[in-house]
């Protein structure tokens, strides 16, 4: 990649409950070793991702990279999809969180970061779909999953054991699970409608959730569509024994799983209920989320 304009990475230091930092005078180390030119800044809240990549000069760039976890990803991707489609710079993942569910679709786990590097060296734009999600009052795009229900509360319970790393998501799940409520929810799938008492709903891009749940085994990121995956009223017992095979994708196969596939969801439900798009908290039903149709480039292998 030399004699190109340098690479733009918004780094997310307080990734990985810190370990972020500590890793990047390495990182910058093995970027310089590869020859590849760059320009570092670095975020201090989430919210000031957006600012850092609208606010600079996407001409003078090549790429732009995202550097923490899903939820530096999230503020990238946004920033990204509110620049016209032809000023929007191919997108990169440099894995520093947590979780990284998403950078698993390129073959990395979590602080698999030389290999992510190598990837980005390739300079190998491929065009992906984003997820967008309308509610009453706002607007936001995902390129991961968005979810309702248990996924939420589950989310909501890993936030507060963070600090316990990758393990922070499996035990949250399994706390969760023991507390699970049914919702009735209105689903509209390319007008097609469901009505249910359903645990959760999830909408996925991409096949992982958390750091290694295979939540939406089928879902591919350039196929034009979404995922839905619903989880019907189920027993305690059981969904302990269906816990497990999600890490397999085999969750799929229990009768109170259903799987369909669509470019357009609403969600309705009785009262509103907080939406998670790529473990972030925004927003609440009712929501229409689509599916942008390979709206971004994505540096892959």
């Amino acid at each position: 990649m030399k004699n190109m304009k340098p690479l733009l990475i918004i780094y997310n230091p307080h990734a990985g409950s810190g370990q972020a930092e500590k890793q990047l005078p390495d990182i910058e180390a093995y970027l310089t070793k590869n020859g590849l030119d760059y320009v570092l800044k670095i975020t201090g809240r989430p919210k000031d991702v957006r600012n850092l990549v609208t606010q600079s000069e996407l001409n003078h760039y090549s790429a732009v990279i995202g550097a923490g976890g899903d939820g530096t990803l999230f503020e990238v991707v946004n920033a990204l999809m509110r620049v016209r489609p032809e000023q929007r710079l191919p997108l990169g993942v440099l894995p520093v969180g947590t979780g990284n569910a998403f950078s698993r679709e390129l073959g990395l786990k979590p602080s698999d970061w030389k290999k992510a590097i190598d990837i980005i060296q390739r300079n190998n734009p491929k065009p992906v779909d984003v997820g967008k999600v309308q509610t009453s009052d706002q607007q936001y795009y995902f390129i991961n999953i968005v979810g309702i229900g248990l996924v939420v509360n589950i989310g909501q319970t890993t936030q507060k054991i963070k600090k316990l790393g990758p393990v922070s998501y499996s035990l949250a799940a399994l706390w969760e699970t023991m507390r699970i409520k049914p919702n009735r929810v209105k689903i509209s799938i390319d007008g097609e409608l469901i009505e249910d008492n359903l645990v959760f709903v999830e909408i996925a891009n991409s096949r992982y959730t958390g750091t290694s749940f295979k939540i939406a085994p089928d879902a591919q990121i350039d196929d034009g569509f979404l995922d839905i995956i619903l989880l019907k009223p189920i027993a305690r017992w059981r969904i302990l024994n269906l816990f497990p095979t999600i890490y397999s994708g085999r969750h799929i196969e229990h009768p109170e799983i259903e799987t369909h596939r669509g470019k357009t969801i609403t969600l309705t439900t009785t009262e509103p209920m907080p939406l998670m798009p790529d473990g972030e908290f925004i927003g609440h039903t009712p929501a229409t989320i689509t599916c942008e149709s390979q709206a971004l480039q994505l540096l892959s292998i």
